[in-house]
């Protein structure tokens, strides 16, 4: 998966929105947030940047592009994405996973033409979620430092290591094009995902007291979720 649809932050809203049934504040938050005088700067430089350039603009492309086109584009990245999910797999052991996302890959990019058509997941060939970061909490590390990075957001020093990890099958790093082609390419694809955000990212500002806190553990929680492919084993608090 693409760093742009990992840790844009307000991707993380979705999550949040996901999780809202679950996700509730630490008991005591310096436990996985000792860096939290940072992470509440960015997270409000992230903000200040979503609710002055990227919500405006993404409303503005909800507004003149048809939902078929918007839904294309969405398949068109998330097939991309595919290639670094297939590579996960079989880093992780996931054979099975490995073979059958590397043949939706496959028909998604021939008889989806180039992926603008998810017809895999009609053929029982689900989109599943995995990712460098993932993989190093396979590898052993499980828990790790939450972080919010300027412009990506949410994340973790495993995940933000996660990464480099991921960049090389990515992409950008084989578009094999000028940069300002990436950059635009790149925010294309910041707005798209942001636009189909905006309806989880309008309950998050009014159902959370604490946005920041709220977020932090509905990712934590998300993340956990996905490295144990939706079984995490039972935390203390739960016993």
């Amino acid at each position: 998966m693409n760093f742009t649809t990992r840790y844009l932050w307000p991707a993380l809203a979705g999550a949040a929105l996901f999780l809202g049934g679950c996700a509730t504040a630490t008991s005591d938050p310096a436990d996985n947030d000792p860096l939290q005088p940072f992470n509440r700067a960015m997270y409000r430089f992230n903000d200040t940047l979503d609710r002055a350039v990227l919500k405006p603009v993404a409303k503005g492309y909800v507004a003149v592009t048809p939902d078929f086109v918007r839904t294309g584009v969405s398949n068109f990245f998330g097939n991309i994405s595919d290639v670094t999910v297939f590579a996960n797999d079989l880093l992780q052991g996931k054979f099975k996973q490995g073979s059958d996302d590397g043949v939706r890959f496959l028909m998604n990019t021939t008889m989806g033409i180039f992926g603008l058509f998810d017809v895999a997941t009609s053929a029982g060939l689900p989109h599943h979620r995995e990712d460098f970061g993932q993989t190093l909490a396979v590898w052993g590390w499980e828990n790790s430092t939450y972080l919010v990075l300027p412009l990506l957001g949410p994340s973790t020093l495993r995940d933000s290591l996660g990464l480099v990890g991921d960049y090389p099958v990515g992409l950008y790093a084989n578009l094999h094009t000028t940069y300002t082609k990436e950059a635009e390419i790149y925010a294309f694809q910041v707005v798209n995902t942001r636009s189909n955000l905006l309806a989880a990212t309008n309950v998050l500002e009014t159902a959370a007291l604490d946005p920041y806190a709220f977020l932090r553990d509905a990712y934590l929680q998300q993340r956990r979720n996905l490295i144990y492919d939706g079984h995490p084993p039972p935390t203390p608090d739960d016993e």
